[in-house]
């Protein structure tokens, strides 16, 4: 059987004058473009300019929506309901499907951005919030979330095609959870431990925790940061290894 990976970036995340990631340079290596739409980051003709980006390189769209939090990037905590996890979301599908409408295409997939992810994770209400969401905007989207949670469950209850997320550069906790970025030894910076971890999550279906338990995983999609001051240089060693080891890159 033909091994099959995603390869998945967080884009679109400038604001006026102020710029994050390096999407021109990493835009070839990856297969989706999770876009921000305007609540964490981003703004109308960042959203524009990136999803150009994305159409000139073959890239699928994504709507990237987050938590009404610039100042913070979406990534402080916030108390929300279910109804409001599912209002923010519908607002930031619709505002990146009809950019990229604009321009001929269309949107493939959603990703949760920072906490608005995080927490729906561990919180059934709201995964079933961002999942309903994406479900009532339009049913034929993938939903990306991570892999082995309630996240999947939910959008698969709906019906919804699902896209279970692995990190190449995050460690694990033995639960299926990502090690907090507050924590030692959260963030993976040796791109050759990256890609031992990624290859054995697609070739052998686990991953290692820190606590050293091997733990059961589905890889469909492997997210790479694009705010990482080494970004391109690791995305290049992830892709050229993906190939090396036969392993087909790939949009859902």
């Amino acid at each position: 059987m033909n091994l099959k990976l995603d390869l998945n970036c967080d884009m679109g995340e400038s604001f006026g004058t102020w710029k994050m990631g390096h999407d021109r340079a990493i835009m070839p290596y990856v297969s989706s473009a999770n876009i921000a739409c305007g609540f964490h980051a981003g703004d109308p003709a960042t959203m524009r300019e990136t999803v150009a980006c994305a159409i000139a390189h073959g890239v699928a769209i994504g709507a990237h929506p987050g938590l009404p939090d610039l100042q913070g990037f979406g990534r402080r905590f916030m108390q929300i309901t279910e109804q409001e996890a599912y209002d923010m979301a519908v607002v930031q599908i619709g505002a990146l499907a009809g950019v990229a409408a604009s321009q001929g295409a269309k949107l493939n997939h959603v990703k949760a951005h920072g906490m608005l992810y995080n927490m729906a994770v561990k919180n059934q209400a709201l995964a079933r919030g961002l999942a309903r969401a994406v479900h009532d905007v339009d049913p034929s989207l993938v939903f990306f979330g991570l892999a082995g949670t309630i996240m999947i469950d939910e959008a698969k209850a709906l019906g919804l095609r699902t896209a279970s997320e692995v990190f190449g550069d995050r460690s694990y906790q033995s639960d299926g959870s990502l090690t907090p970025r507050n924590l030692p030894g959260a963030m993976i910076t040796d791109v050759s431990l990256s890609i031992e971890q990624v290859l054995r999550m697609v070739k052998e279906k686990i991953f290692i925790a820190q606590d050293g338990t091997q733990v059961p995983v589905q890889a469909d999609t492997l997210c790479l940061h694009g705010d990482q001051p080494d970004a391109v240089s690791f995305a290049q060693a992830i892709r050229n290894a993906l190939k090396e080891a036969n392993i087909e890159v790939g949009a859902l």
